[in-house]
């Protein structure tokens, strides 16, 4: 069997509002390039990444893995990232192993958490992503207050089944946002998991203050408190909570020094970060030797990646932590049957063969269009609509 063709194209899903974060705004819609990997017997596999328009950037890679086996992942790897460091994209090859995986298991009909030990759980829990929104639903407001998002977490408590929360913060005030986990965990109970991510914006004082006042609610991590590896283990050194990362470390080059310095507890596995569901698998082994927990990042991702995220999660016994996922965000998907569905806050392994998803046609050229209308917003940052002049400051809060 050889790659014959490798087909790209981009699309755009609405959101039901627009999601703030530290360095910007989803503008009312993600969007994600889909990969399609053909083979010489027919046999397609399916990727996805994020990160903008990559369309580009994974044709230039095509001429490296045409005439390949999509068996033959450790030869790509090398053909794909290894080369040349300067062009070294851990993302695209990432997407491009996921649809490896996928002819892999159409081929031998098995689903793809087979290839990677085989599933220890048939579903994965998630949890009440919080944003502060700007045009929410139903009112057209904007959440303005702490008891704005712990109604809110509460309504996705009531309507997912979800049991754990996680406030993407360094958006309002440091105070305001602990005040979120307060609130969520007086009319949620004991036993809710809460989570606080600033992404690295707060000051290390001020990570600390908001620290302690945290270590009263016996929150499940803090995350990325402080900026870079200095940061998080200035943090990590004065207060009493366990410290997660998606940021420092995202990557094997900078594993060894984070459990060298102290930085982190429990490292975020992403799919693109670490090189595709087989380097999340590397990560977790190293994770697993040094006692680090692992849990699970989201990078705002359609239907076919949260595939590869479910299969993937479902082989790792260690894996304690509900997974973070934007997915109720969205208001369709490109996949046949539309949305996965959440049941008392899981959402089960695909069963199927490969990924055990596929493209519906029909919502692949709708959603094209619409990415055409509205266009790439990575391209020109992601800006506040509410505030025109506003741009991040890290260690400003």
């Amino acid at each position: 069997m050889k790659i014959i063709d490798l087909r790209t194209r981009c699309v755009a899903i609405p959101l039901n509002a627009q999601l703030r974060h530290n360095t910007g705004v989803h503008p009312g819609y993600f969007l994600r390039t889909i990969l399609e990997i053909i083979t010489d017997e027919g046999v397609v596999g399916l990727g996805e990444v994020g990160g903008g328009d990559q369309r580009g950037a994974l044709q230039k890679l095509k001429p490296r893995i045409v005439g390949e086996d999509p068996f033959h992942l450790e030869r790509i790897k090398l053909k794909v990232l290894r080369s040349i460091y300067y062009m070294s994209n851990a993302r695209l090859y990432a997407a491009i192993e996921m649809a490896c995986l996928d002819i892999q298991g159409k081929v031998l009909n098995r689903p793809l958490s087979d290839l990677l030990g085989g599933r220890v759980r048939d579903e994965v829990p998630f949890i009440a992503y919080l944003f502060w929104r700007y045009d929410r639903p139903g009112d057209g407001r904007h959440d303005e207050t702490a008891e704005d998002l712990a109604d809110f977490c509460v309504e996705l408590h009531e309507t997912l089944g979800v049991n754990a929360m996680k406030l993407k913060a360094g958006v309002m005030a440091p105070k305001e946002e602990v005040r979120v986990l307060e609130l969520c965990r007086q009319q949620l109970g004991d036993d809710f998991g809460l989570r606080i991510d600033p992404n690295g914006l707060w000051s290390v004082q001020t990570a600390v203050q908001m620290g302690h006042r945290l270590e009263d609610l016996n929150i499940e991590y803090f995350e990325d408190p402080s900026w870079g590896l200095e940061g998080n283990a200035a943090v990590r050194k004065q207060i009493r909570i366990p410290i997660a990362t998606n940021m420092y470390p995202a990557r094997f080059d900078d594993l060894a020094p984070a459990i060298r310095m102290g930085s982190v507890d429990i490292v975020l596995t992403d799919i693109h970060y670490w090189e595709g569901p087989r380097g999340v698998k590397d990560l977790v082994a190293v994770c697993n030797t040094f006692n680090l927990g692992v849990a699970m990042h989201s990078g705002a991702e359609f239907g076919i990646e949260l595939a590869a995220m479910i299969h993937t999660a479902s082989t790792i016994p260690t894996m304690n932590f509900a997974g973070d996922a934007h997915y109720h965000y969205l208001t369709d998907d490109i996949i046949e049957g539309g949305l996965m569905r959440y049941e008392n806050g899981c959402i089960k392994v695909p069963t199927g063969p490969g990924l055990g998803v596929s493209l519906d046609e029909d919502k692949m050229t709708f959603y094209e269009k619409y990415y055409e209308e509205k266009g790439d917003y990575y391209a020109r940052f992601h800006q506040d609509p509410y505030r025109p002049d506003w741009f991040p400051t890290v260690g400003g809060m």
